[in-house]
């Protein structure tokens, strides 16, 4: 065996073994952790699901107590009072004597699970869970029930941590560990408690991956160091091929005067006749260092996207030695290239250049997404009258980082292609090289990084002022324009109206067509609320079924004749939706109305949230009168400050004598009203 093959052989067995058997020990840990682990999280999720069946039961046996101790005239009443909630569904009182049963509205189907015990054999499933209790005459029993649906499975699941299922059958879930809860006293359910069992099969696989790579690691570092022991006359060999191929910076030590030391110092010999080649290749290197420094800092400091461009444009100039050169962005409106960014335009003069796709050199380059250098007499194409005359030029098409496609364009463009970065007429030689091809390729995916940056941020600025679903401003905005116009209004001595709108009944959208269908009515809500208010109006989405208008400049009067608009365009147009399970010829038309709330400023409220909670107020008496209308919210007792803003005479409660602003209400909250 040689000196290479054991060396080889000795690294392996010192790196492999120890890794090999970590890998086992760790996979082995591991699913017997994750076992244990899984096994003490069903026993916490066993008992807590027979406390909380246990605590439910409780609630339903005083209950039906309650109703058991009512007189008998009073039993159904009491009944029907106590159940409807989100935990009694039903009551059932049954005569002993006659065996009629007595059973409130939209009670659950019998089979009911007895919360004393199940029976020897009971039905396969119930409808409900229910305990009783005995008439204190001893004639008849009451019951009271929860009904046993998704809402009682999803609250023992939040009890339990862990997903429970009632009557469960078959076969266990595939990567779950379950565990089945007979029936007992106190707890007649037959329940399944599952978790998720872990899947170790990433692990193994990671494990397996690992010793893997640490194998080829392994086997790389032992070639090498064999390699590095027994040939050292290589380095020698593989200098003069680097120094072949270009590479001027390979120093060889000499160690002796063998034919070693001769190619050495012949090789030295050669590296120092292009000593001034390397110093100025290093001084080159050195300023584009520098240049890509400022780059750097600029790209993370601004949003400024002309100053980055810029910037960008000014460092490959320097760093190529370029005359001049421009950089344009691809107008996705127009379809054509704007300039951004000018240097060393002819004249001294920052000229904005315009090229349509596809024309001249700059716009096709852009239309085919491929850099071109060369010169213009030689290799064209000619430069479209608004470039720069040049003699010699460089042009790369500025893309989105790794190539990814932006949306689509009418125009005939790589979907990937944002403009273009173009140098023209290289100082000190005739034309550009591949070099400068390589260098400019790298500012241009600089600046391709810029434009997305900056695009990035703007539209994360525009979605966050904005509601996703309808496209009107949201409550963020809100909160900022009701400041900012409270405050003009306060300054100019105007008045400043603000509409609360809410739909009516929207929960029936919801439950009878699908919270899709609920979705369009909202989106055409909001068009038509945009295609009645002013420019100078700003509309909002303040959440749910819940919009706002803020009318600056206008009065109560000019708000009431909006609100009559408003409801009058919501109402005469029905909506066309498509209802849940419908395919593309299930439209139908519903009919929407809405009811609307008036507060003006400063008849109402002197402060942004005060005006709003004088709109909602409003829009609760709007509610109140029948819905499909509008109410004014009442002057409350305001406090004035006498310098800043006066009351305007003539405040009154309006006819209707609705409920002033600021006075007792029921909780905020108007969603499928």
């Amino acid at each position: 065996m040689t000196l290479r093959a054991r060396l080889t052989a000795g690294f392996l067995a010192v790196v492999l073994g120890p890794v090999l058997l970590g890998a086992i020990f760790v996979g082995t840990t591991v699913g017997a952790v994750s076992r244990d682990r899984a096994d003490r999280q069903l026993d916490l999720a066993a008992s807590a699901t027979q406390s909380a069946v246990a605590s439910l039961c409780q609630q339903l046996r005083t209950t039906a107590e309650a109703v058991a101790l009512q007189p008998a005239d009073r039993r159904a009443a009491a009944a029907a009072e106590l159940t409807g909630g989100d935990l009694v569904a039903a009551v059932r009182i049954v005569e002993s004597g006659t065996g009629q049963a007595l059973m409130t509205t939209g009670s659950p189907p019998l089979p009911w699970a007895d919360c004393a015990g199940p029976p020897e054999e009971g039905p396969g499933r119930y409808g409900a869970i229910a305990a009783r209790a005995v008439l204190p005459d001893q004639t008849g029993e009451v019951w009271a029930a929860a009904r046993l649906d998704a809402a009682l499975v999803e609250r023992l699941t939040a009890a339990a941590g862990a997903t429970v299922s009632v009557d469960p059958g078959g076969a266990s879930p595939d990567g779950r560990r379950v565990r089945r809860l007979d029936p007992t006293e106190g707890q007649p359910l037959r329940l399944a408690l599952s978790v998720p069992d872990t899947d170790l099969q990433d692990l193994y696989a990671l494990l397996t991956g690992v010793v893997g790579l640490a194998g080829a690691l392994a086997v790389l570092a032992a070639w090498r160091l064999a390699r590095s022991t027994t040939r050292p006359l290589d380095e020698l060999a593989q200098a003069a091929d680097r120094v072949a191929e270009g590479d001027l910076s390979v120093r060889v030590p000499v160690r002796a005067g063998d034919e070693a030391g001769r190619l050495a110092d012949a090789f030295n010999r050669m590296a120092h006749r292009t000593q001034s080649y390397v110093l100025a290749l290093t001084a080159s290197r050195d300023q584009l260092r520098r240049h890509l420094a400022v780059l750097g800092d600029t790209l993370s400091s601004t949003h400024d996207l002309d100053r980055i461009l810029q910037v960008i444009l000014q460092t490959a100039v320097t760093a190529t030695s370029a005359r001049s050169g421009a950089v344009l962005l691809l107008d996705q409106d127009s379809g054509t290239l704007v300039g951004h960014a000018t240097a060393g335009a002819p004249g001294g003069a920052e000229v904005a250049v315009t090229v349509p796709l596809g024309d001249g050199l700059l716009g096709s380059v852009a239309a085919a997404g491929q850099a071109r250098r060369g010169r213009v007499s030689r290799d064209g194409p000619a430069p479209h009258p608004a470039e720069p005359a040049c003699r010699t030029y460089v042009v790369v098409p500025i893309s989105a980082p790794g190539g990814l496609a932006v949306h689509a364009a009418p125009w005939p463009a790589p979907p990937a292609v944002r403009g273009v970065l173009a140098l023209y007429d290289r100082l000190g030689a005739d034309e550009f090289d591949d070099t400068d091809l390589v260098t400019l390729r790298t500012f241009a995916g600089q600046a391709g990084v810029a434009v997305d940056n900056v695009r990035t941020h703007e539209e994360a600025q525009r979605l966050s002022l904005t509601d996703p679903l309808t496209g009107l401003w949201n409550y963020r905005y809100l909160k900022e324009s009701m400041r900012r116009e409270v405050e003009r209004a306060s300054r100019f001595h105007h008045t400043l109206a603000v509409l609360a709108l809410d739909l009516d009944r929207f929960k029936s959208v919801n439950d009878g067509y699908g919270h899709p269908a609920g979705d369009t009515v909202l989106v055409e809500f909001a068009r038509r609320i945009r295609s009645e208010i002013r420019e100078v109006d700003l509309a909002f989405r303040q959440g749910g079924e819940e919009f706002v208008v803020l009318l600056p400049e206008t009065d109560a009067r000019g708000a009431t004749v909006l609100a009559q608009r408003l409801g009058a365009v919501v109402r005469d147009q029905p909506m066309v939706i498509a209802p849940r399970g419908a395919g593309t010829d299930g439209s139908v038309p519903i009919r929407v109305t809405t009811s609307i709330g008036i507060a003006v400023y400063p008849d109402h409220a002197l402060t942004p949230p005060a005006l709003l909670d004088a709109a909602d107020d409003a829009l609760y008496a709007a509610k109140a009168g029948g819905r499909d209308t509008y109410r004014v919210a009442t002057a409350g007792p305001v406090p004035v400050a006498a310098a800043e803003l006066p009351v305007r005479a003539g405040a009154r409660i309006p006819a209707d004598d609705l409920p002033q602003a600021g006075g007792a209400r029921a909780p905020r909250q108007t969603r499928g009203r």
